[in-house]
């Protein structure tokens, strides 16, 4: 009995030995390289590329030609410039008075941000659709309706200083005259165009003792007969030297003073080469870098937003005859420096220039 005992106990010790061997075997197990190993960090995502902002759109409504030689031509140069610059642009041309509403507000429907309308004609237009459309910015290159009006935040007008440069041009046509008699041709018959006619007869009489100043008012921008027949019956009263504001009427005013040898001074362009030999000047409005400014900046605070914009006259206009100032051949530098001095004065304020 005790000898079947020590045996049972022997072999039992013997069984837990070899278990405890075999956990210590398993415990011990060399792990894998793979257990080892840390785990490489997973490639970052690429961000999404930022969208390209849309371009800018700009567009233009004319009641004239982009070949005109003058007003919308110049306006249209600005427009095409702009996209030139990646701007998204549009323009209708020869807007008929009647259309000019549906016109400008298709723009407003087609999600333009900023619609141009070029001219005295527009100004009712863009003041009621400015409210019905808050995301569009509306400008027209004329004066305010009515100043005592607040305008809103998308809507913008512009004092381009025509009575100045009006005044400045009849300062230069009665300088320039030997027969002491001037004349201006204008366009459209609206407050603007007499007003200009009203500060070029003062800017030749108070320049110059004992001229007159004559003016025609066509009542069109667009026909040049009209224009030739308007310089033609003020020749026949002694004018020498003939101013035009006129657009493509005034181009034919131009035809008929030069083929009556009569002086002219060019207007919103440089019109050099419509007589080349009787320019005294042109009057150029900086309508292109008008254009180009408003595009540019619209949004910005920079723009000029819900009011009437006044930019210098230096800004607005220059004086130009080809590559020069004034046509060396027929306007003397004792003229020229006369008609800077009178120019200096009305722009810095110390002459005063009426407008009624």
């Amino acid at each position: 009995m005790n000898t079947r005992l020590r045996l049972l106990t022997g072999l039992l010790l013997t069984f837990v030995l070899l278990a405890a061997g075999c956990g210590d075997d398993d415990s011990e197990a060399p792990s894998s390289a793979s257990d080892d190993a840390v785990a490489a960090p997973a490639e970052p995502e690429p961000e999404p590329a930022e969208p390209e902002p849309a371009p800018v759109r700009v567009a233009l409504v004319m009641s004239g030609s982009i070949n005109d030689g003058g007003w919308n031509q110049g306006a249209y140069g600005g427009l095409d410039a702009l996209a030139g610059q990646g701007f998204d642009t549009a323009f209708t041309e020869d807007v008929a008075q009647a259309d000019i509403p549906s016109t400008v507000e298709g723009y407003a429907l087609d999600g333009f941000d900023l619609v141009i309308g070029h001219g005295f004609e527009f100004g009712t237009t863009v003041s009621e659709l400015a409210p019905e459309y808050p995301d569009t910015h509306f400008f027209a290159t004329t004066f305010t309706p009515d100043p005592s009006v607040e305008l809103p935040p998308n809507l913008t007008f512009i004092d381009a200083q025509y009575y100045t440069i009006s005044y400045a041009a009849g300062a230069l046509a009665a300088l320039q005259s030997e027969s002491g008699v001037v004349g201006i041709v204008g366009g459209g018959d609206n407050p603007t165009q007499r007003t200009m006619i009203l500060a070029f007869k003062a800017g030749a009489t108070e320049t110059v003792d004992g001229v007159e100043a004559l003016d025609v008012l066509t009542g069109s921008y667009d026909d040049p007969q009209l224009g030739r027949e308007a310089a033609t019956a003020m020749i026949g009263q002694g004018a020498d030297v003939i101013l035009h504001i006129a657009d493509t009427t005034g181009l034919g005013a131009i035809e008929g003073a030069t083929e009556q040898g009569v002086a002219v001074i060019g207007f919103y362009q440089d019109q050099t080469q419509t007589a080349p030999d009787l320019m005294l000047t042109s009057f150029r409005m900086e309508l292109a870098n008008m254009v180009e400014f408003l595009g540019q900046n619209v949004g910005s605070a920079d723009y000029p937003a819900g009011a009437e914009w006044a930019p210098s006259t230096e800004f607005m206009w220059t004086f130009t005859f080809g590559s020069a100032d004034f046509n060396q051949d027929l306007v003397s530098a004792d003229v020229w420096s006369q008609f800077e001095s009178v120019f200096d004065q009305v722009n810095s304020g110390a002459i005063s220039v009426p407008t009624h």
